[in-house]
């Protein structure tokens, strides 16, 4: 913590997670603005070896840095500097180019630089302070590399740069924000080049529990940290606290749809209906499989040498509910094939973990945030949508993930064990279902962005909210539509993007 705070900055940016971690160094193209970014979980600072083990391990998904470790997996984010970054699979995919138009679209007359041309350098600026890496030779397991072969034999052409700009069913290694096994987050990429510079102040440990406003300017920002509420002031206030963190900001301030915010026990201030709503996230359900004696001795192998990555191939596939409406050569469903330490629940030695999981990338169902005494708490709201165009893309899914199984290349590593049943649509079946439903951890659209607040717009095309001259949220919180990816590199881009553009309007 620094030694003294000023009262008064330039800018206070709300959550040091990834999109905080960039607005944090594109402020410093603005030498002596003074800026204040505050971060509820941990920052254990500039020497990485102070880092937990697990937070440095790519390898791993960290359990001790998190939001709700309690809670129902879905609600997990990291409550640390660097954000998920710092706890996540450390995979970098990049969605169709029809994901970006979406957002372009949303954004009205500033959407031309959502577009993914318009983004590229972003997206491959981010790859590089992300230190992000191809997975080599070395680090893929047995039943990585026939899991990749599987998929060739089933007509999926291999993709060498998932993390680039690609078009039409794959599959390939995601690569990773690795510096060999180092997890490289957004606080190594972001902010060792900025930690030392005077009008940079990293107030970590303290949540903010609501903004101040004078009209339609916030005056104050009011600041929990420990026993201690401290009050700051700011020309410029950012919400970089994720999809779930930035909505439990402004609703705590009584920004919302007034009904929701004083059933959450909130005095309304200002109507923006969208605020908490149109959450949406990538539902996967799961094939298990028991792993035969060569696969758990392969694994024990390439554990011994300290290589082993659960997860480390992504197939792209389209469901028969595949969107088209953008063009052809589309996809809908990341197949994981996974073979490691279990998820969930002690590890065993010399037991792992196998199944396949199919993620639903493109959801049309929407969930919400909700306030639980001042806390945020997610409801996905998963298969939800009226037509059951959810389920299906899923049933599809898991019937190509059983294809998949079948194949020679996987059939004698391992067996299917339990396959979850889809048949039931009534609502005990959907219910049942909902509840075994995985998480591949990407929420997005809370405050999403648009140009008709009554509609549900919380942000326009620069990340301003609606209504206010100096409040932005420049997080997850505001792409309307997930993208066939995962998250993080899309984020990174975004945040760049009008993390660029907001730093240039404050000269």
């Amino acid at each position: 913590m620094p030694a003294a705070l000023r009262s008064n900055y330039d800018l206070i940016i709300v959550g040091g997670g990834v999109a905080g971690c960039v607005l944090a160094s594109a402020a410093q193209q603005l030498p002596g603005l003074s800026v204040l970014l505050v971060e509820a979980g941990t920052d254990y600072g500039p020497d990485r070896q102070r880092w937990p083990a697990g937070i440095l391990d790519a390898r791993q998904l960290p359990r001790d840095d998190l939001w709700n470790p309690d809670a129902a997996p879905h609600a997990w984010r990291g409550k640390v500097l660097g954000g998920s970054s710092s706890v996540n699979g450390c995979w970098h995919t990049w969605g169709s180019d029809a994901d970006y138009d979406e957002w372009a679209e949303a954004a009205g007359p500033a959407g031309a630089a959502f577009t993914a041309a318009a983004l590229e350098p972003h997206r491959a600026a981010a790859v590089q302070r992300l230190r992000v890496r191809p997975v080599t030779a070395a680090e893929t397991s047995l039943w990585s590399s026939a899991s990749v072969a599987g998929a060739q034999r089933l007509g999926y052409p291999f993709v060498e740069d998932l993390a680039g700009r690609t078009a039409g069913a794959g599959v390939g290694l995601p690569p990773i924000n690795a510096v060999g096994d180092l997890r490289w987050n957004a606080a190594f990429g972001y902010l060792d080049d900025c930690r030392a510079n005077p009008a940079l102040d990293i107030l970590a440990g303290a949540s903010v529990q609501r903004l101040r406003f004078t009209g339609d300017t916030v005056t104050e920002v009011l600041v929990r940290e420990g026993d201690r509420l401290r009050r700051f002031s700011a020309a410029t206030v950012v919400l970089t606290a994720g999809a779930f963190g930035s909505p439990a900001v402004l609703m705590r301030s009584g920004i919302g749809h007034p009904r929701r915010l004083a059933e959450d026990g909130v005095a309304p201030l200002r109507e923006l209906p969208g605020v908490g709503a149109n959450l949406s996230d990538h539902p996967g359900v799961t094939l298990r499989l028991a792993a035969s004696g060569e696969l758990r001795d392969a694994l024990a192998e390439i554990e011994r040498r300290g290589k082993l990555y659960a997860s480390q191939v992504a197939v792209k596939a389209a469901s028969s509910v595949c969107p088209t409406d953008s063009g052809a050569g589309q996809w809908d469903l990341h197949l994981l094939p996974i073979a490691g330490a279990p998820l969930f629940g002690t590890p065993v030695p010399g037991e792992y973990e196998v199944a396949i999981t199919a993620f639903l990338m493109k959801p049309r169902s929407r969930g919400t945030v909700r306030l639980d005494h001042g806390a945020a708490v997610p409801d996905q709201n998963y298969l939800s949508d009226p037509d059951g165009r959810d389920v299906q893309a899923l049933a599809d899914g898991l019937a190509l993930a059983r294809e998949l199984a079948a194949t020679a290349e996987l059939a004698g590593l391992a067996s299917v064990t339990a396959v979850p049943d889809l048949a039931d649509r009534g609502r005990a079946g959907l219910d049942r279902l909902r509840a075994s439903l995985g998480t591949y951890w990407h929420p997005v659209g809370s405050c999403a962005l648009g140009t008709d607040p009554d509609a549900g717009a919380v942000v326009d095309g620069r990340g301003r909210v609606h209504g206010f001259d100096n409040l932005y949220v420049l997080d997850a919180a505001i792409l309307p539509t997930t993208p066939r990816a995962n998250t993080q590199l899309s984020v990174l881009a975004v945040a760049s993007m009008l993390a660029g553009q907001l730093v240039a309007g404050l000269r």
